[in-house]
């Protein structure tokens, strides 16, 4: 599932009240859409013959959706949908006319409709694979499918759309040469501590997905693990009416998580910071070590490790410490 989404799903079962998973919806064929630019060539790639297309989807604020996304849709032989009743709302509304063919992928069936898929495209028709929101196979479904076309050999674009990940990144004010994305964060506390403790060290700036009824024991979390000084930026509602970024640390954040954030929730968190140290400064976690068993090099070695040292140098320090 998304971090966003266009809708609840009792909204979009009382706009469609009838359909299931799999739905074969009647439409009429659109006219072809003129992509020519007619100062030049072909404004983009042909969307048309057998491939699989990738489409970004709005994210909240159906003024996000592109030119392309719509002639994708409108031209498709098969529409892959993450839930086929949003995506059947969202042509609704987008006033979208589409093929008769939309079929649900989802994380629980996509391993065995990646196959069909497959099979679909070598024949020669186009499939658009979206999710609810966003882009699909990025922490959403799609990326198994798209690893099956690609093995197969078969041709696989994109047109992309709105991201809820580059956009809190853009509007963090953090460093964003560099980043890694994290997903969702683990559910229980446990698995949230053993994550960020990993990460704790990284210095690229990490985005994270959260939802609003976790967020203040994700945020407790954050600070017993990463420290309440890291910068820190919370967006919710991206692209929507009550958009908004919150921007601190660790520990201010926590402080309004524990208030209460609603909404669908992008967290960006600063990397760790260079912090200049030495063999020396480390010699008393090497003694402690030494005192309760553990061999000299072997020590050196633990504390090389944790501090981004050499274990040379760590075990030479300690050899000729005074």
């Amino acid at each position: 599932m998304s971090s966003d989404s266009f809708a609840s799903s009792d909204q979009l079962a009382d706009t469609n009240p009838e359909i299931g998973d799999d739905t074969l919806a009647e439409a009429t064929q659109p006219d072809p859409v003129d992509q020519t630019d007619h100062a030049g060539p072909s404004s983009g790639p042909d969307l048309t013959g057998g491939r699989l297309i990738l489409v970004g989807t709005p994210i909240g604020n159906l003024g996000d959706a592109s030119p392309r996304m719509r002639e994708a849709i409108e031209t498709a032989d098969v529409i892959a949908a993450e839930d086929t009743r949003r995506f059947l709302s969202l042509a609704q509304r987008l006033d979208l006319t589409h093929t008769k063919r939309v079929i649900s992928v989802f994380d629980h069936n996509e391993g065995h409709r990646a196959p069909e898929l497959v099979d679909i495209i070598a024949a020669g028709e186009t499939v658009v694979l979206l999710s609810d929101a966003g882009m699909p196979a990025v922490s959403d479904p799609g990326y198994r499918v798209v690893k099956a076309c690609a093995e197969a050999g078969l041709p696989i674009t994109s047109t992309p759309g709105p991201s809820a990940v580059l956009m809190a990144l853009a509007v963090s004010g953090l460093p964003s040469d560099r980043f890694s994305f994290e997903g969702f964060l683990p559910r229980k506390s446990g698995q949230r501590k053993t994550l960020l403790t990993e990460l704790k060290a990284e210095k690229r700036t990490m985005v994270f997905f959260e939802s609003p009824h976790r967020i203040a024991d994700a945020m407790d979390d954050f600070a017993e693990i990463i420290g309440i000084d890291r910068p820190m930026a919370i967006s919710r509602e991206l692209t929507k009416t009550y958009e908004e970024t919150l921007r601190g640390t660790v520990g201010s954040l926590r402080d309004q998580a524990a208030e209460g954030l609603r909404g669908e929730l992008t967290l960006v968190l600063a990397g760790a910071t260079e912090v200049e140290t030495a063999p020396e400064d480390h010699l008393g976690e090497v003694s402690a070590l030494v005192d309760s068993g553990v061999r000299a090099k072997d020590a050196a070695g633990q504390v090389a490790k944790k501090f981004g040292l050499s274990k040379r140098d760590v075990y030479e320090a300690w050899l000729h410490r005074e």
